[in-house]
């Protein structure tokens, strides 16, 4: 509740920082923009829920911004917090569908532990269960604080679930990565972008794993708890780790080893023996 107001629900424990706020909108909708441009340019469709994940964030810091104004209005207090908590799930879904289409571009097929055809409708089928519990939960959030305290529980719920296909995800990968090292592809031995793209994985798992493992124990210690009454720690493990994510996928844009719709032959090729369709 608020010290001013006995009835007011009190949604923050802090007023929401104005600067860092801006700050990051601006970066995610720069970010974002030069993804709208590289994705239209290669025709690489399956990224788009990254994209749209990237554009959540940028809205949500609007919303945080707009939350330092009034700390008690409702409509910015839960854009915020159902497009930030969201967001990632939404990376995870395109890290999903690039994984699939590199091992099928390096005819690497035979070296993943699941069966190409079903590892991204397993992975983003945990995603999408991940997404819904987690938007129910926050949604529930912005009531009484019974109900807060049962959409924290939901949130965590689903918080788990991401972090479980998650890790399986990322243990999939290391499996078929040793597998193919130790018995290569020909199709794999052309060029060697198809490594940097795999590395590129590697460190937006590593860094969405650690921001989900951040909520966990955000929501584990609820809302009186540290995490949550300090707004440093939600820029730290959240803004910086998911802004990265995105930058580093406008660097290593996936069109280097895995071509969008353009037709096949050529496109595979060039791609492989290093040249950039970004």
């Amino acid at each position: 509740m608020s010290d001013n107001d006995p009835g007011k629900f009190e949604y923050y424990h802090y007023t929401p920082s104005l600067v860092g706020a801006v700050i990051f909108a601006a970066c995610f909708f720069l970010s974002s923009g030069w993804h709208i441009i590289q994705l239209t340019r290669t025709k690489t469709w399956y990224f788009i829920p990254l994209v749209i994940g990237a554009l959540m964030e940028a809205v949500g810091y609007v919303a945080r911004a707009l939350s330092h104004k009034d700390r008690y209005s409702l409509p910015p207090y839960i854009t915020q917090a159902l497009l930030l908590l969201v967001a990632p799930a939404l990376y995870a879904a395109s890290i999903y569908m690039i994984l699939g289409r590199l091992i099928a571009t390096i005819e690497a097929e035979h070296h993943s532990m699941i069966r190409v055809n079903w590892l991204t409708k397993i992975f983003v089928a945990g995603d999408v269960l991940s997404f819904l519990m987690q938007s129910t939960g926050g949604g529930m959030m912005a009531k009484d604080k019974d109900s807060a305290k049962m959409g924290e529980h939901i949130v965590l719920g689903g918080l788990f679930v991401q972090i479980l296909f998650f890790g399986f995800f990322m243990l999939a990968t290391i499996i078929f990565h040793l597998r193919l090292r130790k018995n290569p592809t020909q199709a794999s031995q052309i060029g060697t972008v198809w490594r940097t793209l795999l590395m590129a994985l590697y460190i937006a798992s590593l860094f969405i794993m650690v921001r989900s493992a951040f909520r966990v124990i955000e929501y584990i210690q609820g809302r009186d708890g540290y995490l949550m009454q300090r707004e440093v720690w939600l820029y730290i493990f959240d803004a910086v780790l998911m802004f990265s994510v995105t930058v580093l996928f406008n660097i290593v844009h996936p069109s280097i080893a895995v071509p969008g719709r353009k037709g096949k032959g050529t496109e595979d090729g060039y791609a492989l023996r290093g040249g950039n369709l970004s």
